[in-house]
């Protein structure tokens, strides 16, 4: 039996109970891994609260993402033993003890990368690996607004970004976020609690404005992020913290000066096994080079785990958070 999260129905964090579970043994092309750490994300409460469905419905386990040991592989499984050290983000089901996985959806976890930092930063450090290197391609010179970058994605990106040589200005909710975010690559700041950061950012580029935004706040900061873009300059939308944004007028992106939008999600970035281990051969490049630092902020016990989404969703967290069985 293992430790497992389980949700029967949708609602607040405390819909979230640990139960116990008979995990069994891995199937054709699955591998049993125990975790060391699973990392949590906003994503999560998504499937929590219901605003995004679980493929095969309710009850379900939470969770995309993880590290731990390899304990045990099924039929046809080779790239991988018992024993070896990996990481993925992969279908739901991380909030356990043990769980079973698709092996194609596993990495090796480098040597020099321990496992709270590899289960906080696949989905995170993927996301960001996607948006500047696939969605648009920041380049040195470049200027980029990067909404909510003293969060777990906004972390790993502001810092990478600022390795690729662009100008970050990031949005934050406080000056101790503020603070943080410049010393994770944010050339400027924006405190959008009690600044415009449309105007902030007119300002900070003397009117240039921004090549690219990277919004995953969604209702509260559209449509104002499509004023912070030059002419055919990119929206990424790749969240929705605050709602989720309604109404979408295409016509805008005209009248704002030939726009482009994107809605991009990191699961059809990595659908293919060859796409996934590039992308996180890359991350980790970045990470054991020490271009990136992964900030594992806080941790939670797995049977905490409704503290841990009370925390992230009253905005309290910053950078990673990962639970521990």
């Amino acid at each position: 039996m293992t430790s497992v999260v389980r949700i029967h129905a949708h609602g607040g964090p405390e819909v979230l109970r640990v139960e116990d579970q008979e995990v069994g043994e891995p199937g054709e092309g699955e591998v049993k891994i125990r975790h060391e750490a699973i990392g949590l994300n906003y994503l999560d409460t998504y499937y929590r609260t219901g605003l995004y469905s679980a493929p095969n419905g309710l009850p379900l386990t939470p969770g995309n993402e993880g590290a731990g040991t390899v304990v045990s592989i099924g039929a046809g499984v080779s790239r991988f033993r018992p024993g070896d050290r990996v990481a993925y983000v992969g279908g739901l089901g991380a909030y356990a003890a043990e769980r079973l996985i698709a092996a194609d959806s596993l990495v090796r976890l480098p040597d020099e990368i321990d496992f709270k930092t590899g289960a906080a930063m696949m989905l995170k450090g993927l996301t960001a690996q996607y948006l500047l290197r696939q969605t648009f391609r920041v380049e040195r010179g470049q200027t980029i607004l990067f909404h909510a970058a003293a969060g777990g994605v906004g972390l790993i990106a502001c810092q990478w970004a600022k390795h690729l040589g662009a100008t970050v200005i990031g949005t934050v909710g406080s000056a101790d976020k503020a603070e943080l975010a410049k010393a994770h690559g944010c050339t400027h700041t924006i405190n959008y609690r009690d600044e415009d950061f449309v105007a902030r950012v007119k300002d900070i580029t003397e009117g240039r404005l921004c090549d690219v935004v990277y919004d995953s706040v969604g209702q509260s900061t559209y449509p104002d992020s499509l004023d912070c873009l030059k002419p055919r300059g990119m929206w990424v939308s790749f969240g929705q913290s605050s709602g989720p944004i309604k109404d979408f007028n295409l016509a805008l992106l005209a009248q704002k000066g030939s726009l482009y939008a994107c809605r991009p999600t990191l699961f059809s970035y990595i659908a293919k096994r060859e796409s996934l281990q590039a992308m996180s051969d890359d991350l980790f490049h970045v990470v054991a080079s020490g271009f990136v630092k992964i900030e594992v902020n806080q941790e939670f016990a797995l049977k905490d785990v409704a503290d841990a989404h009370r925390a992230l969703e009253s905005r309290a967290t910053t950078g990673a958070t990962v639970l521990i069985p």
